[in-house]
């Protein structure tokens, strides 16, 4: 195939990619050139460091630990529902963060669910707002995550190792020490950095929940030097702060885990019905409640004001669809050349620039962008395009690990025969590639439009009130306090949102075999 694709795919991957250096390390550069030393930092700052750093490991550890009971109860439970428990997991993940947060604070704000039992029973409230809220919220997006990757651990230990188990006689204790304790050992560590790492760019909970000088983090931080200061400096010296401690972070998770060394099965499916039945149950139900029950808030308290909603927030509406629909269309543009490249030159590190974007953040990217432009043309003009290319950068790390494995299959399994029938550049991709990559391309998509929609980052930076995306309107309704109409935009923005990820998600799957 490197020698049927080129030059064009080639040429096409060197142009993604160095747009990726340009967004990435370009916009670092930015920020270098703007800061002015550490000595610019404030003891503000540095708390703001230091709160981010302790809530994002807080975060993490929480997500991971209360996962290891929930993946177990999956992994050896057979029950009706199961399935859709499972898809569900993946649901927190597109959802956009300004609705969960307000589906958060219907359960447990000031006057929700939780609050009003605990005042019922003659107790005192409790609060939302500071770490306790970045932490609830938090667990809530990646205690799914952390669930799904247990999971898929816990079911590659081969069947026959249980089974051999269960002939020797062992107690579930055993069981635990000899075969899952070297999964936790494998696979909780890699989890682990990986929701420290979500967690540490993490932006729209800061900004809903956070806030003060004892709950800022270097997210919201960046936003407040940016947006209310307009200090330059002291937001590209944070800017600066955040990218080294996420690539730190996204460093880390390439090798903290260490193989299983539980070695190769026959791939049957062996039950795995050890434990507390019981005890598996009321694990499942509780998360499944805690998981669900804010969704269900926000379509019960949504639906009866959705459709009276002001004319500003529908035009907000179809603001973020088109935004995301062009998001969604340059992260697939971006990938497929990379992926493509890759193969082609057979060089990981023309991929791995695709996976730049994950030791940065929007507020990041943005500042650079800001800084590189502002001297030259209108940001705020330009706020509708930056943000298409800042979500593409940011949804391309998913859209290429969806691509990128299903390209070598492609390759391995027809790449002869392609050759055979000398069958090569746009022909080729016509009628070989394009076809069989429909499926990853569709899914890739989804989730780009999906995380696109929710994103309530580089909007927050440059928008006025003529270009305000959905997310940021719904973000001012609460700030307002105007609920009704909060919770209408919030269902709006959670059917919109696993609309277009569906509609994508769903091309891609059409009139394809399974």
């Amino acid at each position: 195939m490197a020698r049927r694709v080129q030059p064009i795919s080639t040429y096409l991957g060197a142009a993604a990619a160095a747009l990726l250096i340009l967004l990435t390390l370009g916009t670092l550069g930015a920020v270098a050139w703007r800061a002015e030393g550490l000595s610019g930092l404030r003891t503000s700052d540095w708390l703001a460091v230091r709160f981010t750093v302790l809530q994002a490991f807080l975060s993490a550890l929480i997500s991971v630990v209360l996962a290891v009971p929930m993946a177990r109860a999956l992994a050896r439970r057979q029950f009706r529902g199961r399935s859709l428990l499972i898809t569900l997991l993946g649901a927190p993940f597109i959802l956009p963060v300004i609705v969960a947060v307000l589906g958060l604070l219907a359960v447990f704000g000031r006057n929700g669910l939780v609050n009003s039992a605990l005042v019922w029973g003659g107790l005192e409230p409790i609060s939302i707002f500071g770490l306790q809220g970045v932490l609830l919220a938090h667990v809530f997006f990646n205690l799914p995550l952390a669930t799904r990757l247990l999971l898929q651990g816990w079911l590659a230990i081969p069947g026959e190792r249980f089974r051999l188990a269960e002939s020797l006689g062992f107690s579930d204790r055993d069981v635990f020490r000899h075969l899952e304790l070297p999964l936790l050992r494998a696979v909780l560590p890699g989890a682990f950095m990986v929701i420290f790492l979500i967690c540490t760019t993490s932006f729209a909970v800061a900004l809903a929940l956070g806030g003060g000088p004892k709950a800022t983090t270097i997210e919201l931080a960046i936003y407040q030097a940016f947006r209310f200061d307009f200090d330059l400096s002291k937001a590209a010296l944070l800017a600066l702060v955040q990218f080294g401690l996420c690539a730190l972070a996204a460093t880390l998770s390439l090798w903290v885990s260490v193989p299983m060394g539980q070695g190769a099965g026959l791939g049957r499916v062996v039950p795995r019905n050890g434990g507390l039945a019981w005890l598996d149950a009321l694990v499942l139900l509780l998360a499944s409640a805690f998981l669900l029950v804010p969704l269900l808030m926000i379509i019960g308290k949504g639906a009866g004001t959705v459709f009276t909603l002001p004319d500003s927030t529908w035009g907000a509406a179809w603001r973020s669809v088109w935004v995301a629909v062009a998001s969604a269309c340059a992260t697939i543009a971006l990938a497929l050349p990379l992926a493509l490249a890759a193969l082609n030159l057979r060089a990981r590190i023309v991929e791995g620039v695709g996976y730049l974007s994950i030791a940065a953040s929007p507020l990041v990217i943005g500042t650079g962008l800001f800084i590189m432009v502002y001297r030259w043309a209108d940001p705020v003009a330009l706020a509708l395009p930056i943000l298409i290319l800042v979500n593409a950068a940011m949804s391309l790390p998913f859209a290429l690990r969806a691509i990128s494995p299903a390209l070598a299959e492609i390759e391995a399994d027809y790449g002869k025969l392609a050759d055979s029938l000398d069958l090569s550049g746009w022909a080729r991709m016509r009628v070989l590639i394009l076809p069989r990559l429909r499926r990853p391309m569709g899914f890739g998509a989804g989730l780009a439009a999906a995380l696109s929609m929710g994103d309530l980052g580089v909007i927050a930076l440059f928008a006025d009130p003529e270009n305000q995306t959905l997310p940021l309107a719904l973000y001012q309704l609460m700030n307002a306090y105007r609920l009704d109409d909060a919770f209408g935009a919030a269902l709006l923005l959670l059917t919109l949102s696993l609309t277009l990820f569906w509609l994508f998600d769903r091309g891609g799957r059409a009139d394809v075999d399974a």
